[in-house]
């Protein structure tokens, strides 16, 4: 399994402002192709990164582990 960068930039900016429409706009892609590649990542790791909350995206334990090493 190899991670793109493209898809760990996106889960750093969803992490960091916690909304789709946000990250996008960070990284000037439209939200649905941010949505798009977060689902793509999780199927493809098996496990889900984000939740929702009513005060926007949140880490799951699993995100919280894999931030770090998307960070980098």
């Amino acid at each position: 399994m190899a991670l793109e960068l493209q898809q760990l930039r996106q889960v750093v900016a969803l992490a960091e402002h916690r909304s789709f429409v946000r990250a996008a706009a960070a990284l000037h892609i439209s939200q649905p192709a941010v949505s798009a590649q977060i689902k793509a990542l999780e199927d493809e790791l098996g496990v889900a990164l984000f939740e929702r909350t009513p005060s926007g995206m949140v880490l799951t334990s699993a995100g919280r582990k894999l931030l770090p090493d998307a960070e980098r």
